[in-house]
């Protein structure tokens, strides 16, 4: 039975070496000598305005988060939308019911005035 692994683990053998090999290559080839101009921290060219800790508005998090519900709820109707004449009325129903939430919660953040920028 380990016989059909030998594949996997050849290529998990490959893979690792050709990585190990171009890693090597470019430690001992690349030319790793910073200067004051390459470390030096930008912003788009410009000098950095201020620190790297500053406060995000918490609308960004909230359509981040809508985003991946919606990411979410395509990734579930895929396969769903493949297999409609196989599982019948009542999966129909169920995504309906699923839709019918995913739209309430994306009414409630519209109206809480999450998607809307100043």
């Amino acid at each position: 039975m380990l016989h059909h692994y030998w594949p996997i683990l050849v290529f998990i053998a490959v893979a690792l070496f050709v990585g190990l090999v171009l890693l090597s290559l470019g430690l001992l080839i690349g030319r790793g000598k910073p200067n004051a101009d390459k470390i030096e921290p930008y912003e788009c060219g410009f000098p950095a305005f201020s620190g790297s800790h500053m406060r995000f508005d918490v609308r960004y998090y909230l359509v981040a988060i809508l985003f991946i519900i919606f990411d979410l709820e395509l990734a579930f109707l895929f396969p769903w939308a493949i297999v409609i004449k196989k599982v019948g009325w009542v999966a129909f129903y169920s995504v309906l019911i699923f839709l019918g939430l995913l739209t309430i919660g994306f009414i409630y953040e519209w109206k809480k005035g999450a998607l809307e920028w100043e």
